[in-house]
């Protein structure tokens, strides 16, 4: 015999789920950036550091990665 289980998830427990997530993906997008960053020879500052690491915007940390492919200073990643 087989039981199956079925996970219920309140509304509060979804939203704050999908925050963590969101939370986690961020995180880990400023994370690669100051990799490649790293990876390319390319020097930040202490500001700049933070302004990555307390960017909340995934949109713009996605086009800061796609910048710092062909870019020869931090200004040309962070424009």
């Amino acid at each position: 015999m087989t039981t199956g289980t079925t996970e219920f998830k309140s509304d509060f427990a979804k939203r704050h789920e999908a925050r963590g997530k969101a939370e986690g993906k961020v995180e880990g997008e400023a994370k690669a950036l100051l990799l490649v960053l790293a990876a390319h020879g390319i020097e930040i500052s202490e500001e700049q550091r933070e302004m990555v690491t307390g960017c909340q915007d995934t949109a713009v940390l996605e086009e800061w990665l796609k910048r710092v492919a062909t870019a020869e200073t931090i200004e040309d990643v962070l424009g």
